[in-house]
């Protein structure tokens, strides 16, 4: 025997079961990515150095929420616009960059405090959630709050200092003093729509109140809120005298808003068939699929031999011509021919000769059958189908009738 048919035989490619293992990873892990991205926004962070109530850097917002509820009230970060909130004080912290009607789903809440923006920040290289102030935001902010007012501008101090301010109507009245610590650059607002509640001393306005809609208050500057600003004590006094005054002193609800800045909770497709009573739905969808792929994994019987496209032999010799017959439509020409095969296998089967034509006359006037010279005569006549099926009858009959063959 050879060196090479000493060798096994190589077995296959890929083993069975890890092609199935293959498979059933990657069955769960398209099922965890389904379910990951039907809740990405509510397993984001936050952790993004923006301004918003989730946020850590010190632009964010996450210390307000924390301080009020050290102080005795129970905010909340809300990721859903379809809440209740006529009862509730809203603080909204847009960006900028919004739409005109981004502010309407929140038309109807008890108090809607509007934190405008104030700093262009850059997220910290070296330390990962921290930010570095770039510069002040600048822009027109007359298309998001033109439903308040046709004009509205915010102007910035020169330079960092304590500014004190002071009641100057509608939720702070007249006598109302509460010194800040250092604020940099303070922002402050203006515009025909809006009227006082907190000044500085130069008599601007930190804190306005819509005069069409009294329960809309735009606050100036975000310093009064955010991280930052927190950190100060007199500031946080000051930020928290602001949210008690929206909060009617913890009457209200307390709502930061995160939906303006992208994190708002849907209700897609995905998360509705992932929770009840879509649940069940989807859990015997998967099932299904499943058997159905357990199914299509048996074979059902042997494996069906795929045909030539073209048939050798003469059977298929046969069938063509025949099926070029049937498209012309001239099976009744074939009544005669058929007609003189059958006259020659009943002289074969009877022992005589084709030539004996007056034997096979009596032959069948003997056994009282039909002449054959008749039944050629029927099939020369034959014009349709249905003629040469009654021609093939008979002459089918006929020969059973002369040779006495069993059929």
């Amino acid at each position: 025997m050879t060196a090479a048919a000493d060798q096994p035989a190589s077995g296959p490619a890929f083993s069975p079961k890890v092609i199935l293992a293959l498979v059933l990873v990657g069955i769960v892990a398209f099922a965890g990515l389904a379910v990951l991205a039907a809740y990405a926004p509510d397993l984001r962070s936050g952790q993004d150095g923006r301004a918003h109530a989730l946020s850590k850097s010190a632009i964010g917002f996450a210390a307000a929420p924390i301080l009020m509820k050290r102080l005795g009230q129970a905010p909340v970060v809300s990721r859903s616009r379809t809440l209740n909130l006529e009862d509730a004080a809203v603080v909204l912290t847009p960006e900028g960059n919004e739409k005109a009607d981004a502010l309407k789903p929140f038309a109807e809440a008890g108090t809607v405090l509007i934190v405008m923006p104030k700093w262009i920040a850059a997220p910290d290289p070296m330390r990962r959630g921290f930010v570095r102030k770039v510069g002040l935001v600048e822009g027109d902010h007359d298309t998001l709050l033109a439903a308040y007012s046709k004009v509205t501008r915010i102007g910035a101090a020169p330079k960092a200092g304590k500014p004190v301010l002071r009641g100057a109507g509608g939720p702070f009245a007249p006598g109302t003093y509460l010194p800040l610590g250092t604020i940099d650059r303070m922002q402050t607002v203006s515009g025909e729509g809006w009227a006082p509640a907190l000044v500085d001393s130069a008599g601007s306005m930190v804190l306005a109140q819509s005069r069409k809609h009294p329960n809309v208050w735009l606050l100036a500057d975000p310093d009064l809120l955010n991280n930052q600003g927190l950190a100060s004590l007199a500031n946080a006094r000051a930020g928290v005298a602001i949210l008690d005054a929206a909060s009617a002193g913890g009457a209200r609800a307390l709502m930061f808003d995160v939906t303006l800045n992208g994190y708002e909770r849907g209700r897609g497709i995905g998360r509705t068939m992932l929770e009840p009573p879509w649940l069940a739905a989807t859990l015997i969808g998967l099932a299904a699929a499943i058997l159905m792929g357990l199914h299509a994994l048996a074979r059902f019987g042997q494996p069906r031999r795929r045909e030539r496209a073209f048939a050798l032999g003469a059977q298929a010799l046969v069938d063509n011509s025949a099926g070029l017959v049937r498209m012309a439509r001239r099976e009744h020409e074939l009544a005669p021919a058929y007609a003189a095969l059958t006259r020659a296998l009943v002289i074969r089967a009877a022992g005589g000769h084709t030539a004996e034509e007056h034997w096979l006359e009596h032959l069948a006037e003997r056994r009282g059958a039909t002449p054959p010279g008749e039944l050629a005569a029927e099939a020369e006549q034959a014009k349709t189908r249905d003629d040469l099926l009654a021609v093939a009858r008979k002459l089918y009959d006929w020969r059973g009738e002369m040779t006495r063959e069993r059929r």
